[in-house]
């Protein structure tokens, strides 16, 4: 395998509870084997169907409040099509639509280019699977 692309499987224990993950110092570990101070993009994907990619700020209740409106658009009750698992599941399945499974970001130098609050977070609201994939990938820059 080249350089150029090399890719890392994580596995994530998400728990029993809706949850948001965050990944950030795994994926800079990541990129401090790999990157070798080039420059380059990092994507990120959850191969999940109840689970997204989120870049934003967590500890100072920002990941609370996203679980708080993930509950406000998608209840978790019975009024979802999918229905197998616990009562609400089928709002997991329509999760992904919202928060994407996927998100790609710039690395600058070995370095990946967050703002100063940003995290990389694995969103899952799916209490019937706690355990996880998480796909980090880099592609170096010519």
């Amino acid at each position: 395998m080249s350089d150029a692309f090399t890719t890392r499987v994580l596995n994530v224990t998400s728990g029993s509870a809706e949850r948001i993950v965050d990944l950030t110092g795994d994926c800079e570990a990541f990129l401090g084997e790999v990157a070798a101070g080039r420059d380059g993009l990092l994507n990120i994907f959850v191969p999940h169907a109840t689970a997204g990619v989120a870049i934003i700020e967590t500890g100072a209740g920002s990941d609370d409040d996203l679980l708080a409106a993930l509950h406000t658009l998608l209840p978790a009750d019975d009024r979802w099509q999918h229905r197998h698992g616990s009562p609400g599941h089928g709002r997991d399945h329509v999760l992904p639509a919202i928060v994407p499974p996927h998100a790609t970001l710039p690395v600058l130098n070995g370095r990946l280019e967050l703002g100063t609050w940003q995290s990389v977070c694995v969103v899952d609201t799916n209490k019937d699977n706690p355990q996880r994939k998480v796909r980090i990938t880099f592609l170096a820059g010519s």
